[in-house]
């Protein structure tokens, strides 16, 4: 048994016998805040911004207050071991970093920086296609440390097929298709300030070093950036995906195959039925959809529906320990996080990113070890750890 995830807090109060505060903030709103000074308007809209008026984003976060956990008492869980593997990806708990994509708009380092801190700390990143810097440099700075690679999936069938040659090379264990955002949802805080990293060529740094795509342009990108992100952009948004292409995909990544986005049971059973290995119970955060549904809502038919054929992750609106503990109270195998950690890199780069990720990590500890739980399998056995509060 190794030191538990709640060391952080000591750690934390140790310094301020020092006279030593932490240097970010713990509180996930202060966190926004925080990230809210640093950031001009475009990145931070950008990042905190949703589709429409909001009301995916506020459903997201008013599915969590629908849910409570029922602490039980006197339990030995004075050792606790939340380590637990998901699609053959061992992690010292049930948390991955979500795919952010155009992360240099938050600190220079980008997505470099997420993937040391993940690193560090063990805890699986999920790389976007909509990166900054190139696959091949993330997984350099990632190590030997798990990762996942996330497909915006090219209309160009070469283009994909490359990009996933070269995400499998690179030591991606487990291949993640978001299937929501095959066109950009209706954004205000974007619109605006008509601020879409994309054309200005950030996030691009994976199609524009890929062989296959660069093999299509007639000059190279950094002779004629124009033309190249004019080539991109209508190659990965503006044409709907469909099911019966998932073979392609099948035929071209040897391992796990998770499909993101999934809001609906038959979705869920379809994906199963289409051999997918899982689903990522996802409304892209609220930026896509307004008015949807929140994303816990459709976890537990969903986890009930799939009945443990397949992997079954969470996303959208998790902002705490506690929010990541009553999905996995709920049955999810396991949770993503997303803008709180690029709240940490905007505030501090890869010190930034390692303080949210363990400081989730220490109230995912506590919040289950004050519930009476010490493992995930506990947890999981339990039927009533969690119900609706009203």
């Amino acid at each position: 048994m190794g030191v538990p995830f709640s060391a952080y807090g000591a750690e934390i109060y140790l310094g301020g016998l020092a006279g030593q505060a932490p240097a970010f903030p713990t509180d996930p709103a202060k966190l926004e805040e925080a990230a809210r000074a640093v950031l001009d308007d475009g990145p931070f809209g950008y990042v905190a911004g949703g589709a429409g008026a909001g009301a995916t984003m506020r459903a997201n976060r008013a599915a969590f207050d629908r849910y409570a956990l029922v602490p039980r008492m006197l339990r030995d869980v004075t050792e606790r071991d939340w380590s637990t593997s998901v699609l053959g990806t061992a992690m010292p708990a049930p948390l991955l970093l979500a795919p952010i994509g155009v992360m240099s708009i938050l600190h220079p380092d980008g997505e470099l920086a997420v993937a040391r801190a993940a690193a560090e700390v063990g805890v699986p990143m999920v790389l976007s296609t909509a990166s900054s810097h190139a696959i091949e440099e993330v997984a350099a700075a990632s190590g030997d440390a798990p990762r996942w690679y996330q497909l915006y999936w090219p209309t160009d069938d070469d283009v994909t097929v490359s990009l996933l040659g070269r995400a499998r090379a690179a030591g991606y264990s487990v291949l993640v298709v978001t299937l929501d955002t095959w066109t950009l949802g209706w954004r205000p805080h974007d619109l605006d300030l008509a601020y879409l990293p994309f054309l200005r060529g950030v996030g691009t740094a994976i199609p524009f070093s890929d062989p296959a795509f660069r093999a299509r342009l007639a000059k190279p990108p950094e002779d004629d950036l124009m033309a190249a992100v004019g080539q991109w952009v209508p190659m990965f948004t503006g044409t709907a995906l469909r099911w019966d292409r998932l073979d392609l995909l099948r035929e071209h990544w040897d391992g796990p195959i998770v499909l993101k986005g999934v809001q609906h049971v038959e979705d869920a059973l379809r994906a199963v039925d289409a051999g997918m290995d899982g689903v990522v119970v996802s409304n892209h955060g609220g930026r896509q959809v307004d008015r949807a549904i929140g994303s816990l809502e459709a976890l537990p038919g969903i986890v009930g529906a799939v009945g443990g054929r397949a992997a079954v992750l969470f996303d959208s609106g998790v902002r705490t320990g506690a929010d990541a503990a009553v999905a996995l109270a709920l049955g999810a195998d396991a949770v993503l996080l997303g803008r709180p950690h690029a709240y940490g890199l905007a505030l501090g780069g890869q010190d930034g990113v390692r303080h949210v990720v363990r400081s989730v990590l220490a109230e995912l500890d506590l919040t289950l070890a004050l519930a009476g739980f010490g493992d995930v399998a506990q947890l999981r056995a339990a039927k009533d750890a969690v119900r609706t509060s009203g």
